[in-house]
């Protein structure tokens, strides 16, 4: 059945059904292509594919309970620094292309250039944290159906009044994942040091004593 000249749209005609169906057909393949790339960089394999990560803040984290726990549940690289909607990950991505930037001049390419700069990079991390409302923590952890009765009771007390006070996860929660920079902080103890770090792929093991080897 041939479809009628006179009911298409004027630029339909112009260009012609096939070469509109095949626009079509191609933007559908460049849209999933696009999506697949930009998924394959959001995996954990590739946030530890260059050694600036996997030998500095993946191994902190390899020792935080995000790694490993009694559940098995994990919080991966890309749900805690990548927004899960569309169009904030997008900006995301295009921000993070100035770390491909510092890959190129070695900016953190030792242990001690990474240590150098730790302050400043926590605190960029934490700003950005803040301006979401901590939403790549509220993506596991919601407000709402927080059991008290089943938190410590520092954070049974702690947490209501922080709600009430309109604060956000990343305001108490700094150095969950990874060392804590040589900053003021009102909560918990100063950390005065490196903490100690696994080189492999498990935690670093316990001694005697509650140290870590």
């Amino acid at each position: 059945m041939m479809i009628c000249q006179k009911c298409m749209p004027a630029w339909l005609r112009r260009i012609g059904l096939t070469t509109a169906l095949l626009l079509f057909v191609a933007g559908i393949v460049f849209w999933g292509g696009f999506n697949w790339a930009l998924e394959m960089t959001n995996r954990e394999a590739f946030c530890i594919s260059c050694h600036e990560m996997e030998e500095n803040v993946f191994r902190e984290y390899q020792n935080t309970v995000h790694y490993t726990n009694r559940t098995g549940v994990r919080a991966t690289c890309p749900d805690c620094h990548v927004p899960k909607e569309w169009g904030p990950k997008l900006i995301r991505k295009i921000q993070a292309s100035n770390e491909i930037f510092h890959k190129v001049l070695g900016s953190v390419d030792t242990p001690e250039k990474f240590n150098a700069k730790r302050a400043q990079l926590a605190q960029n991390e934490w700003r950005r944290m803040k301006a979401s409302d901590s939403q790549e923590c509220r993506n596991c952890h919601n407000y709402d159906y927080m059991d008290y009765m089943e938190q410590g009771s520092r954070g049974a007390k702690q947490h209501p009044v922080a709600f009430s006070e309109g604060k956000t996860c990343i305001d108490c929660h700094k150095g969950i994942a990874h060392q804590l920079p040589a900053i003021d902080q009102h909560i918990g103890v100063q950390n005065e040091g490196a903490v100690a770090i696994s080189h492999g792929d498990k935690p670093a093991a316990e001694v005697e004593g509650g140290e870590k080897k």
